[in-house]
């Protein structure tokens, strides 16, 4: 019997269009590695304001939380890659994470993320993914260090089909999707 294939959730930190974050995590969704489901989560707009109060004990949290949430729990491990704002996390993305906290779906799931902050970036992002290092670690996620790697690329690595095309880029991203996969699959086998 052949093991049904590692689910990598991939979101992505960024709202504009032709984003070069949104462009890679969309690379990695194309790339055909054996074994990996590698699938794009794009609602993120869609998301409300993060408020408790829409989220009771027992009740139903809002329509596209529940969406977002069971993205989540179909999940085997998870793949970021986020912008830097004012020194941290973008507030769209941050609301992802906060609406995560309570549903308990990504506890000791394993996570990684790529890094696409330019040469021209002050701190390559490094505030950014300290905050998400900070709050995965509230939500008893796993951060699997040889996952999080930084591709400096600029907005013109973007193709017109809103991927990467630079084939040691694509290599790249694959070998991010197979060492995620490779700690999902050990976590799979050894709970």
């Amino acid at each position: 019997m052949t093991a049904a294939p590692i689910r990598i959730l991939l979101i992505s930190g960024a709202l504009r269009t032709g984003s070069v974050h949104t462009a890679v995590l969309r690379t990695a969704a194309a790339l055909e590695v054996p074994g990996i489901d590698a699938v794009l989560y794009d609602d993120v707009a869609a998301l409300p304001h993060f408020n408790p109060d829409d989220d009771p004990l027992g009740g139903a949290p809002p329509a596209p939380v529940v969406a977002l949430r069971a993205a989540l729990a179909g999940a085997d491990a998870l793949l970021f890659s986020t912008p830097e704002y004012a020194g941290a996390l973008p507030g769209s993305f941050k609301n992802v994470l906060d609406w995560s906290v309570g549903g308990g779906e990504t506890d000791r799931m394993h996570a990684g993320w790529i890094n696409t902050a330019g040469p021209a970036a002050p701190s390559g992002a490094a505030d950014a993914h300290a905050s998400l290092r900070k709050v995965l670690g509230y939500t008893g996620t796993i951060v699997v260090e040889e996952a999080c790697v930084r591709i400096p690329l600029g907005r013109d690595a973007v193709g017109p089909d809103g991927t990467i095309g630079d084939p040691q880029v694509r290599a790249q991203v694959g070998e991010v999707l197979r060492v995620l996969a490779r700690a999902a699959e050990v976590a799979r086998t050894d709970p």
